[in-house]
């Protein structure tokens, strides 16, 4: 996991912002991996005094979330001590519930997966058998480290829905969940915090935070069952005034053409996945490569990555296609979109799960602003949330 930036938000030497402070102190540490950090370089890193870092790491060193790391030779006086984060002190659980299959991963801190699950889901099946299927995974998982605290659940499902609260509304192709309260349902059947997103918003948060993974804005792209978008603008997850930012699919190429599951005619997603079931890969990159050229074009991005299970059928036919329809665009337009950068996240559809477990894991790092925040999993001080299970800090 990547947590690299300039210089972490200054802390504020206050008791009341004690959860504040030792959540950038994590950070760090998260972002130093094995190697550790110093204490003096944490103070450096968060803005707060030597004594207040001091204090903090104790803290996380009695929760037993930091530990020693060996010693630093000093340019002058004694060594310093090296503390790392322990990725298996606590995890996460991230669920992506899409429209035929369940994908369930243990998470640790450091954003590693140590347990993936995968089985076959009915979407449209009632919301108590998904659920339990649901909640059944979620006990498969915790069992693979039955010992260590849970901090809750992610999960990632189709849109449109609201984050905040956690219901969801008329899923394209199944109306039925329409007004379905799920993250307080989940969070009764497992009596764990639960927190819920769009797929391709879980898995443009899980890129933002990955090492090595994509830096500034971003347009993350994923085709499977559907076809969404998420988009990082600003360092934010950017989900719009009504959370229903990223409904990439559903914009029309064609006035008249082949009528769509949400009621429109002509949508990206009609034509790309008929396009695949009709065996004419080259159209269906060319067709999300038209998308995605619209959305260069309208946000002035510089990466668009792809993603989800038909992307990893054919990498790099997508890749190809896509990429050489923003050229296009770019040669035509007078420049805009050149450049672009146009790559795959592995994996298929594990990163939106992934990403739903750095649903509940981000805010104990202090990121909520990749996340956007109102995730309810416990408010920080200063309007920021927090994990539940959390460290003292």
């Amino acid at each position: 996991m990547n947590t690299s930036r300039a210089k972490a938000p200054a802390g504020v030497n206050l008791p009341a912002l004690r959860h504040h402070n030792a959540a950038l102190v994590l950070d760090l540490l998260r972002g130093a991996g094995a190697e550790g950090i110093s204490r003096l370089e944490l103070a450096e890193g968060t803005g707060l005094t030597p004594q207040a870092v001091s204090k903090i790491t104790a803290r996380l060193r009695e929760d037993g979330l930091a530990a020693g790391a060996g010693l630093r030779p000093s340019t002058g006086g004694k060594p310093r001590t090296v503390l790392r984060l322990v990725p298996d002190a606590q995890f996460a659980v991230g669920l992506h519930l899409d429209r035929d299959g369940l994908t369930a991963v243990l998470v640790d801190l450091a954003g590693r997966s140590v347990a993936v699950t995968r089985a076959p889901l009915d979407f449209g099946a009632p919301a108590e058998k998904v659920l339990g299927d649901a909640a059944e995974a979620v006990r498969d998982l915790r069992a693979a480290e039955p010992h260590k605290p849970l901090l809750g659940v992610g999960v990632a499902v189709p849109g449109p829905l609201d984050h905040r609260d956690g219901v969801l509304h008329r899923v394209t192709g199944f109306p039925r969940w329409d007004g379905y309260p799920l993250r307080d349902a989940l969070a009764e059947r497992t009596g764990l915090p639960v927190v819920v997103d769009k797929d391709t918003n879980a898995a443009a948060l899980a890129l933002a935070l990955a090492r090595g993974g994509p830096s500034g804005d971003f347009a993350y792209l994923h085709l499977g069952t559907g076809l969404g978008a998420g988009l990082v603008l600003g360092g934010e997850v950017h989900r719009g005034a009504r959370t229903g930012a990223g409904e990439f699919g559903h914009q029309t190429l064609q006035l008249d053409g082949p009528l769509c599951e949400c009621g429109g005619r002509g949508c990206v997603e009609a034509l790309c996945l008929a396009a695949e079931a009709r065996g004419d890969r080259g159209e269906a990159a060319r067709v999300l490569g038209t998308g995605a050229a619209n959305l260069v074009g309208l946000l002035d991005i510089d990466r668009v990555v792809l993603g989800g299970r038909t992307v990893a059928a054919d990498e790099d036919a997508y890749v190809r296609g896509v990429r050489a329809v923003i050229e296009e665009r770019a040669a035509r337009g007078g420049g805009a979109g050149a450049g672009v950068s146009v790559t795959v996240a592995a994996g298929g559809d594990r990163p939106v799960a992934e990403g739903a477990a750095q649903l509940v894991l981000a805010p104990v790092f202090g990121r909520v602003g990749v996340g956007a925040g109102g995730w309810g999993l416990g408010q920080r001080p200063g309007g920021r949330q927090a994990a539940s299970g959390g460290s003292r800090g």
